[in-house]
C-alpha cells in the first residue's frame, strides 16, 4: 500500500488534483476562506469527486505541521513515478536529459530545482540517499506540483551511479566555479547528466572525479556563484536552447 503524504498549499493540491487526482484522500480547508482562489479549488476538487472538509484555522495548523498551508491541506497517497535508473533511460522518448544534486539538504533548493526540471523537460532527478532532502511539504510546496511529475530518484552510491550512466552512453558534466570551459562550450545535444554540488561546499571530490567534464558558469560580476536552484536552472536552460 502507497506511504501517506501531506500536501500543503494551493500550487501542491491543485497540481496533484489534476496529474493524479484518485491519490487524493481527503482535503481540509479553512473554512471561513471564500475568495476566488479558493472557490477555483473547491471546484476542481468536486470536479475531481474528492471529498473536502472545512475546518477550522488551527486545525490546518496542526496538519500543516509548521509549513505556511495557505488556507487548504491535503492527504494524499505517494505516488512512485519511476524504480530505478535504467527505467528512467529505458523509457525517454528523448537523448538522456538528467539532473544529479549532490547533497542538496535545502528543501526550498529542491523544490526549485524540480520545478525548473519540470519546466525544461528533465527526465529524472538524481541525489545520494544519505546526503539529501526527502519530498517533504516544503518541498511539495515549492515545487508547484512538479514533485508529483518529475522523478526524484535516491540512490545509495553517487559515483556508482554516474559510472553506470557513463556506460549507456551519458555524458556527465559536473559544474565547477574553476572549470576552463564554459556551460555554453558543452555539446548539450548529446545526452546529458549534469551535476550539482550542495549549498556551499560544492561536488564531493569522488563525484567530481568521476564526471566527463567540468564545466563553469560565466559570472560577469562580483559574485562568485549563484545559487544552486539558480545554477540548475541556467544548465539546463542551455540544453533546452543546444536541442531548441
Amino acid at each position: 500500500m502507497a506511504s501517506s503524504q501531506v500536501l500543503v498549499g494551493f500550487h501542491a493540491v491543485s497540481a496533484r488534483l489534476r496529474h493524479a487526482p484518485a491519490s487524493v484522500k481527503d482535503i481540509y480547508v479553512e473554512a471561513a476562506r471564500r475568495d476566488r482562489r479558493m472557490l477555483a479549488l473547491l471546484e476542481q476538487a468536486q470536479a475531481a469527486g474528492r471529498p473536502v472538509h472545512p475546518v477550522a484555522a488551527d486545525r490546518l495548523e496542526g496538519l500543516a505541521r509548521g509549513q505556511r498551508h495557505q488556507g487548504v491541506v491535503a492527504l494524499a497517497e505517494s505516488l512512485a513515478l519511476a524504480m530505478d535508473v535504467d527505467e528512467v533511460l529505458d523509457d525517454a522518448q528523448a537523448p538522456a536529459f538528467l539532473l544529479v544534486l549532490d547533497g542538496v539538504t535545502d528543501p526550498h533548493n529542491l523544490g526549485a530545482c524540480l520545478r525548473t526540471a519540470d519546466g525544461a523537460g528533465v527526465q529524472a532527478v538524481i541525489a545520494p540517499r544519505d546526503r539529501a532532502v526527502g519530498l517533504n511539504a516544503t518541498v511539495a510546496r515549492v515545487a508547484c506540483g512538479a514533485a508529483d511529475t518529475v522523478p526524484y530518484l535516491t540512490v545509495t552510491n553517487l559515483a556508482r551511479t554516474l559510472r553506470a550512466l557513463k556506460e549507456r552512453g551519458v555524458w556527465v558534466v559536473g559544474t565547477d566555479d574553476e572549470a576552463e570551459r564554459t556551460i555554453h562550450q558543452i555539446d548539450a545535444t548529446r545526452p546529458i547528466a549534469w551535476v550539482m554540488g550542495a549549498e556551499g561546499e560544492g561536488m564531493r571530490r569522488l563525484t567530481r572525479e568521476t564526471c566527463d567534464e567540468l564545466a563553469r558558469i560565466p559570472m560577469r560580476g562580483s559574485i562568485e556563484s549563484l545559487n544552486v536552484s539558480v545554477a540548475s536552472a541556467v544548465c539546463l536552460y542551455e540544453t533546452v536552447r543546444q536541442r531548441g
